[in-house]
């Protein structure tokens, strides 16, 4: 009866780690793996993004506006 619990430990032990603990780690790294590769992917695209020069900022092309006189307007009726 010994050997026959011992058997049926070993085979539940058996099935416990080969169907759930070795699936959850090799899901996990995979998962880890995932993450890592996509923060890689965003930190090339932001420094892709520093070496551009930024559209929005004003170059030297563009003449300033100077304010003119000021002319008051009467209101018509």
């Amino acid at each position: 009866m010994k050997y026959v619990l011992f058997a049926l430990l070993a085979y539940i032990l058996y099935q416990f780690i080969f169907k759930l603990v070795i699936p959850v780690y090799r899901a996990s790294q995979k998962i880890k793996k995932g993450f890592g590769e996509m923060q890689e992917k965003m930190q090339e695209h932001m420094k892709q993004q520093q070496n551009q020069p930024n559209a929005s900022a004003k170059t030297p092309d563009e003449p300033k506006v100077k304010a003119g006189e000021y002319i008051e307007f009467e209101e018509l009726k």
